[in-house]
């Protein structure tokens, strides 16, 4: 039976690396490999890992000065190799790269398995960086000063040990950094993350350094930051009590300053201006300003107390803003409407914004957008130019990397190829619709549909073995994008692929993301169950056929289909999942997740939490399909608790279920491309066996 709120047999399964959980772990391991390691699971491995390490994959590169760096994994490079290049180099079909440090021999010297967490380089000098390393992929990390000129770590430079937090450049001198890490008892948040920011200056000790600021010991993080763009240097602390809930200082001589903006939106700097993304409207300044839009105003105006804020952006029922990123003069806006991008570039002048579509034709290419695509672009270097990368990727569309150039009237001077993936699968007689499911309250559904050309009735067998993946939370959006691995492992197969925008997401703003929290997660989830129904009706596939997959909270969707609607489905596959709701809060960062979810230590909380529990919904008196869970023993965000517990219990009710647990992997549930290629195939095997071609 599923456990009740006062006992749980399955509670030893939370020692995440006790002998006996793990000997558990084991032996399902064992059972899994047995029964799907089959040939074509050694196929599927091998293909998929030829995509990950493909020397092909597009090198993806931030400017730093005059270079640009890159982090990069094959065959030969299995943890990876930190490396850099010049602009003129990489505009070549073969670029020569500096390696500057070597993680597989870095890890192979100390006897690590260490996994690249990234690198702050100090400007403007470039010659420093503070470079972030984590234990078998883990959240937890540490932080050690590297130096770009010898390609070393510095002796007796900044070292920080293992936990959640960071260290990051206080100063141009590089010899100040801020410091928010595990300072030892009460400087850790219930979520796990640091709760205190320090200013540490070289040759002083850690336990020394000065405190900036403390949040609450109910907060979930902090951190500060420095602003670096000549001419408008600042220090930045920020305080998260929750998601969607947090406030944004400046340092001065004088202490801080709060960005007196609500608490659940989100202010940016840029030179002298402050924007800020609403999620919820604001009154102010004697009007409401509409919550999913963007604001701006010069930050001397507001801290001087005005409120007289531009309206650069404002939603309406099929929009949705997903990025805003800063040129040098411009400031460029990636909205969504019915899930389709398109772009804009707004120029601050005297008086007012200026405003134009970002015509990516105007430089003469005859280049255009491909339908039901992602548009995406980052700044090169927001302070010295006008030019943005610009990514194009979608379902049979190869990814590619463009360099753009705007002049100061926002027009496009120079659209340049940079890059391009090759064709990692053949996507012949392959087309992508776009449809929507009418949800049970009547809401409108998107989803994005991948499936063999209906060129005539009888040259496409229905029904279509099909995977419908979702997530569903936290305001992030579904969008089209390239898999080759999918491509590879599903598609060229035979299958249909699905994904659904459903609501949590951040698909439609704010308001889509709002519509499925706490008491209304059920919500997501009838999303979800509409696509199914749709894709049966309209005889794309069957219940026997379709099957789903999702992970983290995609993973909690998952066991909700598994425990609500067990007959849309012939089986599911279900990733480093969240499923016992509650215990969340008290497991490694799941009380950073209760803006989300809602308070299962609250009774009246819990009564609504109780019905998106999949380990406490769990019947073994009904039929369920077939399920495959994976998780991480070195997942220190979701517990592997939770996959293991509805293992335990869904196999103790005699039901088909299956299990594998990666020992590294972290949260990505793969430390490797070896691990990830495994892993995905272990999926896709078991979607193959139970759906069937």
């Amino acid at each position: 039976m599923a456990p009740d709120s006062h006992t749980d047999p399955h509670a030893w399964l939370e020692d995440v690396e006790g002998d006996a959980a793990l000997d558990w772990v084991r032996a399902h391991n064992e059972r899994a490999v047995s029964t799907l390691e089959t040939e074509r699971f050694a196929q599927l491995r091998e293909e998929i890992l030829e995509v990950l390490d493909s020397t092909e994959k597009i090198p993806a590169v931030v400017q730093r000065g005059e270079h640009l760096y890159n982090f990069w994994t094959d065959a030969e490079h299995e943890r990876g190799l930190w490396r850099r290049t010049t602009w003129e180099s990489y505009r070549t079909t073969e670029p020569e790269w500096e390696v500057l440090l070597d993680v597989d021999a870095l890890a192979a010297e100390e006897g690590v398995s260490w996994v690249w967490h990234g690198a702050q380089v100090l400007r403007p000098a470039y010659e420093r960086a503070l470079v972030a390393l984590s234990r078998g992929g883990a959240d937890a990390d540490v932080t050690r000063e590297f130096d770009l000129v010898t390609k070393t770590f510095v002796t007796d430079g900044f070292v920080r040990e293992e936990s959640k937090g960071a260290l990051r450049w206080a100063d141009t001198s590089g010899d100040v950094v801020y410091a928010y890490t595990d300072f030892g008892e009460g400087s850790m948040t219930p979520s796990g993350y640091p709760r205190t920011v320090r200013r540490w200056e070289r040759g002083t000790a850690l336990e020394d350094a000065p405190e900036v600021f403390a949040g609450e010991h109910t907060d979930m993080s902090i951190g500060a930051g420095h602003d670096f763009t000549p001419g408008f240097e600042r220090d930045v602390v920020w305080r998260a009590r929750a998601f969607y809930d947090s406030d944004t200082y400046l340092l001065g001589d004088d202490g801080l300053t709060r960005i007196d903006v609500p608490r659940s939106a989100e202010p940016d700097l840029h030179r002298e201006w402050l924007t800020v993304e609403l999620r919820e409207d604001w009154e102010t300044g004697g009007r409401v300003l509409p919550g999913g839009g963007l604001l701006a105003i010069r930050l001397k105006e507001f801290l001087a107390g005005s409120r007289d804020f531009t309206v650069l952006y404002e939603p309406t029922e099929s929009t949705a803003l997903v990025g805003a990123t800063w040129t040098r003069h411009h400031l460029v806006l990636n909205v969504l409407d019915d899930v389709t991008n398109r772009l804009e570039v707004l120029t601050p002048t005297d008086g007012a914004w200026q405003r134009r579509p970002l015509d990516l034709t105007s430089a003469g290419t005859g280049w255009e957008a491909p339908q039901l695509a992602t548009l995406a672009v980052g700044a090169v270097d927001a302070d010295e130019s006008d030019a943005l990368w610009l990514t194009v990727t979608g379902f049979l569309t190869p990814t590619t990397l463009a360099r753009l150039d705007l002049d100061e009237d926002a027009r496009v001077v120079a659209l340049e190829p940079l890059k391009a993936l090759p064709a990692f699968f053949d996507t012949e007689g392959l087309h992508v619709e776009q449809h929507f499911a009418v949800s049970d309250d009547g809401t409108r559904v998107p989803y994005f549909q991948v499936s063999p050309t209906p060129v005539a009735d009888n040259e496409v067998v229905r029904p279509l073995p099909t995977l419908l993946s979702g997530y569903g939370g936290f305001e992030i959006p579904r969008l089209p994008a390239y898999s080759a691995t999918v491509g590879r492992a599903w598609l060229a197969r035979g299958g249909a692929y699905v994904v659904a925008n459903i609501r949590g997401g951040g698909e439609y703003g704010p308001r889509w993301h709002q519509a499925a929290l706490k008491e209304k997660r059920h919500r997501a989830y009838e999303d979800f169950a509409a696509v199914a129904r749709d894709l049966v009706a309209r005889g794309v596939t069957d219940p026997a056929h379709l099957g789903a997959q999702g992970g983290s909270n995609g993973g909690l969707l998952m066991g909700n289909m598994i425990t609500g609607y067990p007959e849309l489905f012939g089986a599911v596959v279900c990733q480093v999942p969240l499923l016992d709701m509650l215990r969340y809060s008290h497991l490694l960062a799941g009380a950073s997740w209760m803006a989300e979810y809602g308070d299962p230590d609250d009774p009246e909380q819990w009564e609504f939490i109780r019905t998106f529990s999949a380990y406490h919904r769990f019947d073994p008196a009904d039929e369920h399909p077939p399920v495959l869970f994976t998780t991480s023993t070195r997942d220190d965000r979701v517990h592997p608790g939770h996959a293991r517990k509805m293992m335990a219990l869904m196999a103790e009710a005699g039901k088909d279920v299956t299990y594998y647990e990666n020992i590294e992997g972290g949260h990505g549930g793969a430390a490797t491309n070896a691990q990830a290629a495994f892993m995905q195939a272990l999926a896709h095997e078991f979607l193959w066996q139970r759906l069937g071609a």
